[in-house]
């Protein structure tokens, strides 16, 4: 592969057809022919992937930090502690506990089963497609590709034209460190994506909206392929009338406007009493000021829109409602200021649509109760979060409410846990990953029964005609042991 002097990839006479032509037979046909071989199911040849992958993030840190500054405007500490690390350590713990995550495990037996093998099988799916979004490009691309790699499986990654930056680096520096047998890139937009979407795959991952997750999960229904879709949402944020208003202000302020509000898991509105509002709002006042300063648009950790379409989306959005704090925008700077509305209706757009932007809009209600049937009449959302200084209240909004996620008096520092899952329900997604839980998700888990050859006299139970005596026999057999079958 060469390149141009204007730096784009250019294929050298008689490559491999790439991914990026229609309709991509080729790339298709090596990469399962790659699988078919068996080259991707060895230990080994997945950990030197998983090698290879940690690599390309520490030998291109400086490449990548420059691709975040281009595409969001991230900082280099931003870029380093919601992207570079999370995916590092997501390599790490796949590393150092890929022989146990493939290693076979047992399931239990009944009577009639108790000399033979029950075992579950993690197995590679085969070919999978990887479709990521823009407001995290190397964290939502790279984390999937860990455990689809872990797995075993060969990969098509497709990430966002919109983060152009980063879509570069990943389409023509990764495919150097990846065994190109087995690993392939494709760029474009929908047109290509729709026709990517016309071939089979063994499993698709898709990040992105609601809406094209829709797409996605019709044009894998005609091949029946499995799918994991993480989706968005409208996060609501509950707001007790006992909390400190200077402690949620840190907290909401933080993961509202971190990466310019552009984070799937971030609250989309507030809920809280009026009362409750009047003491917030100074709070969240002081608190943008002391975050991003006097002039939060010369801040260098505050980030940018990420093109001028969801720009002038956004700034469309401001006329919701009554602006109590901020409001600013610079058109050429793709600058929305942090902002705070009041006085917002259910039906405005600003609590119609995820908002995926620094925006903050309070909705008022007259207490726990009254949230939680707000809450419920609308579609579940990825995450949801509660501020109080009561356990129960908290509790209550964790057990009468569904989201794929909960914060209780925090935002989304569970995302730094590989401990746990993270996935939506419903409208916001469904299937998980993070952790073990990527491993799984790319991974068929396969019954598996082996029993001996002959004593076939041992087996004549199970054959008709049935006497009384067998069929209470059996009957005894399989109830009193359901308890332990898989």
């Amino acid at each position: 592969m060469s390149k141009k002097g204007d730096g784009s990839a250019v294929k050298d006479p008689g490559a491999e057809p790439t991914l990026g032509t229609n309709p991509f037979e080729g790339t298709l046909r090596r990469l399962r022919e790659a699988f078919h071989s068996g080259c991707t199911r060895p230990a080994e040849f997945r950990a030197e992937q998983l090698r290879a992958l940690g690599r390309f993030l520490q030998e291109n840190k400086q490449l990548l930090h420059d691709a975040l500054v281009q595409d969001l405007h991230k900082s280099a500490f931003d870029s380093d502690i919601s992207e570079l690390i999370i995916c590092q350590n997501e390599i790490n713990l796949a590393l150092k506990n890929l022989q146990a995550w493939m290693k076979d495990e047992p399931g239990s037996t009944n009577l009639f089963t108790k000399l033979d093998s029950a075992f579950v099988r993690k197995e590679p799916f085969g070919l999978v497609l990887i479709i990521a979004p823009w407001n995290y490009p190397v964290n939502l691309n790279l984390v999937p590709l860990v455990g689809a790699l872990a797995a075993g499986n060969c990969v098509v990654l497709k990430p966002s034209e919109i983060s152009r930056g980063t879509e570069k680096v990943l389409a023509e520096v990764l495919p150097q460190y990846l065994d190109q047998r087995c690993f392939a890139v494709v760029l474009g937009g929908p047109e290509e994506m729709g026709q990517l979407l016309e071939h089979k795959f063994d499993y698709i991952f898709f990040t992105g909206s609601p809406r094209v997750g829709k797409i996605v999960m019709t044009a894998a229904a005609k091949h029946l392929t499995p799918v994991t879709l993480e989706l968005g949402g409208k996060n609501p944020c509950y707001v007790d009338d006992d909390c400190d208003p200077q402690i949620v202000a840190n907290r909401v302020a933080w993961f509202r406007y971190f990466n310019a509000g552009q984070t799937c898991v971030a609250p989309d509105y507030l809920l809280c009493s009026p009362e409750m509002q009047e003491r917030l709002l100074p709070a969240l006042q002081s608190t943008i000021t002391r975050f991003y300063g006097d002039d939060p648009q010369s801040s260098p950790n505050l980030g940018r829109i990420i093109n001028q379409k969801h720009f002038q989306r956004l700034r469309a959005l401001l006329g919701c409602g009554r602006v109590a704090i901020g409001g600013q925008s610079d058109e050429h700077d793709r600058y929305i200021a942090p902002t705070v509305l009041v006085d917002v209706q259910e039906a405005e757009p600003v609590m119609q649509e995820e908002i995926f932007g620094p925006i903050l809009p309070i909705m008022n209600v007259r207490g726990m109760d009254e949230a939680i049937e707000f809450i419920n009449r609308r579609e579940k959302p990825l995450a949801l979060y509660a501020f109080s200084n009561s356990s129960q209240v908290v509790n209550q909004m964790l057990e009468r409410t569904s989201s794929g996620s909960f914060g209780g008096n925090d935002g989304f520092m569970y995302m730094t846990l590989l401990s746990l899952p993270f996935g939506g329900v419903g409208h916001s997604g469904m299937g998980r990953y993070r952790g073990k839980f990527t491993f799984d998700t790319f991974s068929h888990h396969r019954a598996c029964l082996l029993c001996p050859a002959g004593l076939e006299n041992l087996n004549d139970i199970r054959y008709p005609p049935y006497s009384d005596r067998v069929q209470q026999l059996t009957r005894w057999a399989l109830g009193s042991q359901s308890c332990t079958l898989l």
